[in-house]
């Protein structure tokens, strides 16, 4: 199994590594992106069960990233949790509009995102 951790700032992407790293011990590979270009790129390349994807990002935005996961590449079996410093309704709406399956601010709970990763995972 394998997560996609998808953040423009190296810190977030450190912390989120962290905040997951015991799922490594249970198989699952920790990978990431630093833009929206590239996390289409590892997406299809990697097939990963579960992205953790920032929405405010240079290249693409995770709306975009995850509109064309969801809808224009077909790959409904990628579970998308958005990251996001915005807490607006406006955000939500957005982010179910395009596919996401679910949708966290930021800062969060390192547990609580880690419950959530394992949910998803079904682990």
């Amino acid at each position: 199994m394998k997560i996609l951790i998808v953040d423009d700032e190296a810190h977030l992407r450190m912390l989120i590594q962290q905040s997951l790293e015991e799922l490594e011990d249970e198989g699952v590979e920790l990978i990431t992106a630093c833009d929206g270009e590239e996390a289409l790129e590892t997406i299809q390349g990697e097939r990963p069960q579960l992205v953790l994807l920032d929405v405010m990002m240079p290249r693409r935005n995770g709306f975009d990233v995850c509109q064309t996961v969801k809808q224009d590449l077909k790959m409904t079996g990628v579970h998308i949790i958005l990251l996001t410093a915005k807490g607006q309704e406006f955000d939500r709406q957005r982010g179910q509009e395009v596919g996401a399956d679910q949708y966290m601010t930021k800062p969060f709970d390192p547990d609580a995102l880690l419950e959530k990763a394992r949910a998803a995972l079904g682990l």
